[in-house]
């Protein structure tokens, strides 16, 4: 007996640090969890119309339908496949990337020149501001109505005006050639007040004294914009790049409305095609799998810039 209670004790001794890190999660788990009962809802959110979703459109590019009624069968990557060989896919893709540089460039270059012009708080400047940001609030539907009304052949505002300078009025949604830079009019037109905003805070983080000591020593406008303003902005540049990217991807309401698009596909965009793939022709297969490409892209562009943007703050 004596033999055999020294061998008791090391049990005794191990069993008192599991107790007491089983105490501690359970202090840990009682004093989150409010905040975690707070972000219950979120996150039934994300799993069901998110990550739900995601992994629905994952399940869905690897089955095929027929028809509506037809029983689904199992195509592995037949679907990816289909869609990387479809030209109306790498129209879209192509109508897409001009739309995006069409559209993001300019829209950015307004956003930076609107925002240099009204750094100063003032009273015109505050009213200009609200002006330029109006267009924001305006939803897309509403927006391309109006701007259908603007490019009407003929009778349009905007052939009453130009039709006395040229000598054959252009159909601005019609003409295949210049139907996509019509609908590129309408997204510059919202959004470079949006981006706006982000050039504006990314103005107050310009040293004050930085710029006052270039200007006592001779430098001028140009000068100050070039060497402190811009690069100072430049992690404004690419959140609003990216920002941009994303916008030019997913708006497309202007399309519905404005050209379906037509004329010969001249406006169809990627999310249009994911639409008439999954609606009109009930490919839901297709739709997936090009949803999917889709998605691997941007989360690609969205990695590729914030490791940009770390590795230039984590530099000298």
């Amino acid at each position: 007996m004596s033999l055999a209670e020294p061998a008791a004790l090391p049990v005794a001794t191990s069993a008192a640090p599991r107790l007491d890190v089983l105490k501690r999660l359970g202090t840990r788990f009682r004093a989150s969890l409010p905040a975690y009962l707070l972000l219950l809802p979120s996150l039934v959110f994300l799993a069901l119309f998110t990550y739900g979703a995601m992994g629905r459109v994952l399940v869905d590019a690897l089955y095929q339908r027929a028809t509506p009624k037809a029983p689904v069968r199992f195509v592995g990557l037949d679907n990816v496949a289909a869609v990387l060989a479809d030209p109306a896919f790498s129209g879209a893709v192509v109508n897409n990337l001009v739309y995006a540089v069409g559209t993001a460039v300019p829209s950015i270059g307004l956003a930076l020149l609107f925002a240099l012009a009204l750094s100063r708080t003032n009273a015109v400047s505050s009213a200009l501001r609200t002006a330029l940001f109006l267009p924001v609030l305006i939803p897309m539907v509403a927006a391309s109505a109006l701007f259908m009304f603007i490019f009407l052949p003929n009778v349009g505002l905007l052939d009453y005006y130009i039709g006395r300078l040229l000598p054959v009025l252009p159909n601005w949604l019609g003409d295949p050639d210049i139907a996509l830079y019509a609908i590129m009019v309408i997204t510059i037109w919202k959004n470079a007040g949006y981006y706006m905003l982000f050039f504006l805070a990314g103005l107050q983080a310009v040293p004050e004294d930085v710029m006052e000591a270039a200007h006592l020593d001779g430098a001028g406008p140009y000068m100050r914009l070039r060497h402190i303003i811009l690069p100072e902005l430049k992690p404004t540049f690419l959140f609003v790049t990216v920002i941009a990217t994303l916008n030019a991807v997913t708006q497309v309401d202007h399309v519905f409305v404005m050209t379906q698009g037509g004329p010969s596909n001249s406006t169809n965009l990627v999310l249009f095609y994911i639409y008439q793939q999954a609606v009109e022709h009930y490919d839901v297969g297709k739709a997936s799998a090009a949803t999917l490409l889709t998605l691997a892209a941007l989360m690609g562009l969205t990695a590729l810039s914030f490791r940009t943007m770390a590795n230039r703050e984590g530099g000298p």
